[in-house]
């Protein structure tokens, strides 16, 4: 059996796709036979240009196979994603060209990762499954500005997603909030694995003592640690949070993305004194952060299509037991409020109400034992390897079709399953 794995970010690139698909592929390992193969396609670790580090081009560990490809080098713009993402496209193609395989896997924040699935699926009539991170055309619609190039891009995009969705076999969704955008145009057989806690944060977990007043005379830290883009919009909200917690709080921003000069703009105009902002670190270090931390702050753009998404982060911000404060709306506010009723809540954008919940806020000394076992990394991918593997023991020729004969909460979520008839 010979699976063919497709991924933009795998180890040691730091992401959650990476993350999460280097815990996949280690699953997956487990469960296959010696004589099996996976060949891993990805890239060299490009996630931050200001954030290197050195992985081999080619690396074989047992029966998985991992092949990087180089990419132009770029800064997390538009149009260097573009470049980068066609040499990618084309080495897959080029790789892939005269090998044969029973399954091809493919972890999409990327639409275009997933469509280059779909056409390598289609061309060699096997079974594809797909794991959906994000929603790129509703992302990509409110980003957007230009509404001439929306006209023209967007019904394009719509026509590559439909094309890619309903190229595959079974698709999972990282988050219940997706569902109802792709009702409208897949109606396979579906799953929702989401995101989970890695086992190098099982140990941070600690009682939770912080209170929000900052009155005792310690500078309190509030960490936040991911992409700074478009997306997060953190221009939007720490600026004018801090500059009222000068004295009180001290912000450290770690991370990088294509908004990052906008922030800093905001930052030196506001003449603000209590905002960090650090270059990406390795896991070890980011530990060590959160551990210095009173909270950890995780905040995403008031945009519709984020009321979709549920953010990885919550995950690893959750298993530290620091108070948390989100800036999210939609199922990443339900599945908070469901899930880590300890945590600060608020609409995002409103440094008004983060302040006032900030000053209200109560340290209940509990841990989150619970949440940290319901949604451990390894446990959510033991499932869903096995659910990868399934699809190849369905026969050649043999009609599938959905029926919901499974109707269990599993991690908050529920499963679908496909039966032969």
């Amino acid at each position: 059996m010979n699976i063919l794995y497709l991924t933009f970010f795998y180890k040691p690139d730091l992401s959650a796709g990476s993350f999460r698909n280097t815990a996949l592929v280690d699953m997956l390992k487990k469960k296959i036979q010696p004589t099996d193969r996976i060949d891993v396609l990805t890239t060299i670790p490009n996630r931050y240009h200001s954030y290197k580090t050195q992985a081999e081009s080619i690396e074989v560990d047992g029966n998985v196979h991992i092949h990087r490809i180089k990419l132009s080098e770029h800064k997390n713009g538009f149009a260097d994603q573009i470049f980068s993402f066609r040499d990618y496209y084309q080495s897959v193609l080029k790789f892939t060209k005269n090998k044969d395989y029973d399954l091809i896997y493919a972890s999409s924040s990327k639409l275009f990762t997933a469509f280059l699935a779909a056409r390598i699926a289609n061309k060699k009539k096997i079974p594809l499954y797909l794991d959906i991170r994000d929603i790129f055309v509703d992302t990509l619609n409110e980003v957007l500005k230009n509404k001439y190039v929306k006209a023209v891009i967007i019904p394009l995009l719509r026509m590559v997603e439909k094309y890619t969705v309903n190229s595959a076999t079974h698709i999972n969704f990282v988050s219940r909030g997706f569902e109802n955008y792709f009702d409208r145009i897949y109606r396979g057989p579906k799953s929702f694995f989401t995101n989970g806690i890695d086992d190098e944060f099982l140990n941070m977990s600690k009682p939770i003592s912080t209170n929000g007043n900052g009155q005792n005379g310690k500078i309190k830290i509030i960490t936040y640690a991911g992409n700074i883009g478009e997306g997060q919009g953190l221009d939007k909200i720490i600026p004018e949070a801090a500059k009222k917690l000068e004295g009180k709080y001290l912000f450290k921003i770690i991370g990088d993305g294509g908004a990052k000069k906008v922030l800093l703009n905001k930052l030196a105009e506001m003449k603000i004194i209590n905002v960090e902002i650090l270059q990406p670190v390795s896991r070890e270090k980011l530990k060590q952060y959160y551990s210095d931390s009173d909270f950890l702050f995780l905040h995403l753009n008031d945009y519709e299509a984020f009321k979709k998404v549920l953010p990885s982060k919550i995950f690893e911000y959750a298993a530290t037991n620091k108070g948390i404060i989100a800036g999210v709306g939609g199922y990443a506010g339900e599945f908070i409020k469901e899930n880590l009723p300890d945590a600060i809540l608020f609409c995002p954008g409103n440094h008004f109400e983060f302040l006032e919940k900030l000053n209200m806020y109560k340290a209940n000394g509990t841990t989150r034992t619970s949440f940290i076992d319901k949604f451990s990394r390894g446990k959510i991918m033991d499932e869903m390897a096995s659910s990868i593997l399934d699809i190849l023991k369905l026969k050649p020729g043999v009609k599938v079709t959905l029926k919901k004969i499974l109707f269990v909460q599993k991690s908050t979520e529920y499963s679908d399953r496909a039966i032969l008839n």
